[in-house]
């Protein structure tokens, strides 16, 4: 078996500076790293993954905790989590995916196993109970949502209030006055999540900011269910002219539904998607959407465990802007009086 004595005499270098080669702890000149790492290629030389991590303390292995509860959409949680893994390899780490939804004795027993440097945490509640436990952790942790008190915590996602708002903001700039919200699955509400509140609440708060007559109600993921919701919110709502969908496993379902009901995009109604791309992309028609930039939320994530893994300093907040794409569900109502509306309830023609 090669060593790192035999790298070292093929290099022509100390065996500290192999060593520092393959741990990037100490500034080593790019002629000489370039000598290292061409003589480990060419004894095929494999670095004792146990001996590395006993040497610096360091299991080289961070934590996911990605509890698989109803109402969630796994494709898009599979993005957060591939995003996750990629960076986590970028800086020489390997991820343990922990779903079982065991709380904060989950968390304890990841904690005391010394299997992991560092644990990053989804489908965050605004109340979630693990969080206390978290602020006592010696583990550094990062979490990718945000609990009603964020106090000595890291946090990032997308700015979900402004994501509801911007689907409103668009829909009054072309003079939509009746809209409406169909959301997560109930159960997500009712579990308190972080993300399907803040969205409502920006939906909602900027809808009356504009005067905008507005509703907002959970989603379940069926296309049946999907039916039944759009048919009693158009009975409710006859003049109905814009939707927001913030459900990636509905949305699909809304479009099919609506022409059913009589109702054509975006020539009777239109409709915003909260989802990623590639959803918004193959729907037909191609929709009008806020991206949720699960690759990005990732990489950030990993980016700033890892910097605290290093003892630096690192923001307690990270909200990454919401991108509006304006595709082709999206027009004027068809009504003669289309005119805009500004955010203090003024009709601009």
């Amino acid at each position: 078996m090669v060593t790192i004595t035999d790298v070292a005499r093929h290099a022509g270098v100390a065996v500290s500076t192999v060593s520092y080669v393959l741990s990037g702890k100490r500034a080593i000149s790019a002629t000489t790293r370039q000598r290292v790492l061409a003589s480990i290629r060419a004894l095929g030389y494999h670095p004792n993954a146990g001996a590395r991590a006993l040497a610096s303390k360091r299991a080289n292995v961070i934590a996911l905790v990605l509890p698989l509860r109803s109402g969630m959409h796994l494709p898009v949680l599979m993005q957060f989590a591939t995003a996750v893994v990629t960076t986590a390899r970028q800086f020489d780490h390997d991820v343990l995916l922990v779903t079982a939804d065991e709380g904060p004795d989950g968390l304890r027993r990841i904690a005391a196993s010394a299997m992991v440097d560092g644990i990053v945490l989804m489908d965050v509640e605004m109340h979630d109970p693990r969080v206390p436990l978290l602020r006592d952790l010696e583990r550094p942790s990062v979490l990718i949502g945000f609990p009603a008190e964020a106090e000595n915590l890291t946090c990032v996602d997308l700015d979900f209030y402004r994501a509801g708002a911007a689907c409103v903001d668009h829909l009054a700039s072309l003079g939509h006055r009746e809209i409406a919200l169909l959301g997560a699955p109930a159960v997500v509400y009712e579990r308190d999540t972080g993300f399907a509140h803040r969205t409502r609440a920006g939906f909602t708060e900027t809808a009356e900011r504009y005067g905008i007559a507005a509703t907002a109600q959970p989603c379940e993921e069926s296309f049946d269910a999907v039916r039944q919701e759009l048919a009693g919110l158009l009975e409710r709502h006859p003049d109905l002219t814009g939707l927001v969908v913030h459900n990636e496993a509905a949305v699909a379902h809304v479009l099919a539904a609506l022409p059913l009901l009589g109702r054509q995009v975006p020539h009777d109604i239109s409709v915003v998607a909260i989802c990623p791309d590639e959803v918004a992309e193959r729907a037909s028609p191609a929709l009008t959407s806020v991206l949720i930039p699960a690759e990005d939320v990732g990489h950030q994530a990993v980016t700033l465990l890892m910097r605290k893994l290093e003892g630096q300093q690192v923001p307690a907040a990270t909200l990454l802007d919401p991108r509006l794409t304006v595709r082709a569900s999206t027009a004027a109502p068809a009504a003669a009086d289309s005119a805009a509306i500004l955010p203090d309830g003024a009709v601009m023609r």
